[in-house]
Formats: C-alpha cells, sequence, structure tokens
C-alpha cells in the first residue's frame, strides 16, 4: 500500500476510532491496545480491515456493509506484514 494512501485510512480510523456513529471501532482499538499493541500498529490492524471491506464494495459494486466491517474488527489481532501495510 503506498504511504499516501495508508496516511489517508489511517486518519479515517482515527475519526472512526473518535466518532459516535463507529463506537465499535474505538472499541476495537482499545481492546487492542490491552492486548499488548502499540497505537501504530493498533490504527494498521483496523485499517487492514477497512481495506478488505473496501475491496469487497469495489469487487461486488456494493454499498459499505457495516456487519462486515464489525465482523472483521472482531477478528483482529492478526498476523500482518507491517512492511507492506
Amino acid at each position: 500500500m503506498n504511504k499516501d494512501l495508508r496516511n489517508d485510512l489511517v486518519a479515517a480510523v482515527d475519526q472512526q476510532i473518535l466518532s459516535p456513529e463507529t463506537p465499535y471501532v474505538g472499541e476495537t482499538y482499545h481492546r487492542l491496545l490491552k492486548a499488548g499493541l502499540d497505537e501504530s500498529t493498533a490504527k494498521l490492524q483496523i485499517v487492514f480491515c477497512l481495506c478488505e471491506e473496501m475491496e469487497e464494495i469495489l469487487k461486488k459494486s456494493r454499498s459499505f456493509d457495516e456487519n462486515a466491517y464489525r465482523k472483521a474488527l472482531d477478528t483482529l489481532p492478526i498476523e500482518l506484514d507491517i512492511e507492506d501495510a
């Protein structure tokens, strides 16, 4: 993932963490921190889920599936190659 896109997605996740419309993102973030991940890694884990959902939107020409996003967040933490993120 290119650096500009990653920065934009991290900014989107930052907004989701603080938004009252997406409390489940903030809950996931704090759960990951409690599990021992640092702030950057926790956010990149969430970015990964957001990217997966975005890929599905593009592949299937459908709207955002909040339930699928929430289910993906529930699977975190996962092993990621942060070099590629």
